[in-house]
This record gives structure tokens, C-alpha cells and sequence, in this order.
């Protein structure tokens, strides 16, 4: 029978999609090489470029990943939250760290060195599956946020990026029509991941808001219209075709 604090820890685990399919047995081993740490909002949690290997499970809290160009210019990649995993790359490919990882909240995860990782990997074959499903669903987030690169103008990308954090974030006000997507984020940030100007973000979410679609305050968007958003999304995708035909 597991003490206490095993019990609870091997519960902890088992909320993780990465550790869901793991043994008792299994999921009181890796106990042992998991530590916790704690970051303060907007505390560094790795660097690009950085040459550190160890791997984040995210407790509680949202970390924001983002890339610095050669300019020192932002592009926020994704937001991360309660059972993601974060520094997984590094860890399998060896190659120094691809982007940045900022606490954009007071966050808690549990690291576990890149030896045991890779351990777990070899020796565990379902870890080695939550894994590889882990990977597949972060391809899947990639190739959405492409798709809204190559179809949607630059209010389309935006729509877009808030629909895809409602998916994996938002709260239901009311199912189908209302939702609160707290992921943390200033005007700035959205700009960065749609690469656009601040400002531009400002007046487009003030004529979203204006219209009855959105609103946003202090890092949280509140979809107001759930079909009406979708379905200005989508039209932005003919506001980026050119008017030329062949």
C-alpha cells in the first residue's frame, strides 16, 4: 500500500496524458526523478539557444513559448498549461533549445533530468506512446497555426489563434455561444503571434468588441458570440485571396 504523499503524487501523475496509461508501479518509479520547481510571473524557465536538457511538466500556471529574430523582435509560438509538457525537443534531438519558455503566470512543474527521460523512453514502451501522441498533438497545433499563416489575413490569424486557445482553454459561460479564454496574454503578445503592430491589435479588438464578438481585459478573452466569431474567421480567408483570376 503507497504512503501518503506517493499516493497523491502517483494521482498527480495520472491526470497527465503523457503518464495516463503508466502502472501504479511505473508511476511510483518515475516519482523518484521528478523534482518541483517554481517560477514568478514573467520568470525566464529556458532560453533559446540555451544547452540545457531537462524536461517540464507544467503543474499549474501558463508558459508562454516564443522565438527571438536576429532583430530581438518576439514571435509567441504557443501557450502551455496545467499537464502539457514543455523541453521535450532538447531532450530527444540534443540540439540547443528552438524558442523561449516564459512564466506568464506564478507556475509549478516538474522537471525530470534528460537521462531519465530518455530511460523511461527505452525501457517504458506506454510512456514512449503518450509520448509519440504528446509529439503528434503538437504537429497538429503547428500545422493549424500554418494554415492560418497561408489563409487568413492578419485578422483571420487572430480569430484563429483565439479559437484554437478555446479549444484547449476556454471556460463555457454558455455551452455553444459564450466563453472566457484566460491564457494570460497583453495586446502586445497577440500582435506577436500574428505579426502584427500593437496598436493594429488594439483597434481591431476594440471594433470586435464594438460589434458584439469579443472582448479582452487583462490577459482574458471573452468570446461573446461563439458562431459569429467562427464565421468572421472564416470570411477573413476571401479577404486574403487576391483579386486577380487566371
Amino acid at each position: 500500500m503507497l504512503d501518503r504523499t506517493t499516493a497523491r503524487r502517483v494521482a498527480m501523475l495520472k491526470e497527465m496524458p503523457i503518464f495516463a496509461a503508466l502502472s501504479e508501479k511505473e508511476l511510483v518509479t518515475i516519482t523518484d526523478d521528478l523534482r518541483l520547481k517554481e517560477y514568478g510571473r514573467d520568470e525566464i524557465i529556458f532560453r533559446q539557444g540555451d544547452e540545457s536538457r531537462e524536461v517540464y511538466f507544467v503543474l499549474k500556471g501558463k508558459v508562454r513559448i516564443f522565438k527571438i529574430s536576429p532583430s530581438g523582435n518576439e514571435t509567441s509560438i504557443a501557450i502551455f498549461s496545467t499537464n502539457d509538457v514543455i523541453g521535450e525537443l532538447a531532450a530527444i534531438d540534443l540540439e540547443p533549445r528552438s524558442a523561449t519558455a516564459k512564466a506568464i503566470s506564478a507556475v509549478a512543474m516538474l522537471t525530470m533530468a534528460q537521462e531519465r527521460f530518455l530511460y523511461y523512453l527505452e525501457t517504458m514502451p506506454r510512456f514512449a506512446l503518450g509520448l509519440a501522441r504528446l509529439l503528434s498533438s503538437k504537429v497538429r497545433w503547428t500545422a493549424s497555426y500554418a494554415e492560418s499563416i497561408a489563409q487568413f489575413d492578419a485578422a483571420g490569424r487572430l480569430l484563429h489563434i483565439i479559437l484554437l486557445n478555446n479549444e484547449r482553454y476556454g471556460q463555457a459561460v454558455t455551452p455553444g455561444k459564450e466563453y472566457v479564454v484566460d491564457i494570460g496574454l497583453n495586446q502586445t503578445d497577440l500582435a506577436s503571434m500574428i505579426g502584427a503592430r500593437r496598436e493594429w491589435v488594439n483597434r481591431i479588438l476594440n471594433d470586435w468588441k464594438r460589434r458584439g464578438l469579443l472582448e479582452f481585459e487583462g490577459g482574458a478573452i471573452r468570446i461573446l458570440d461563439l458562431p459569429r466569431v467562427e464565421a468572421e474567421r472564416d470570411s477573413r480567408i476571401e479577404a486574403n485571396q487576391s483579386d486577380t483570376s487566371w
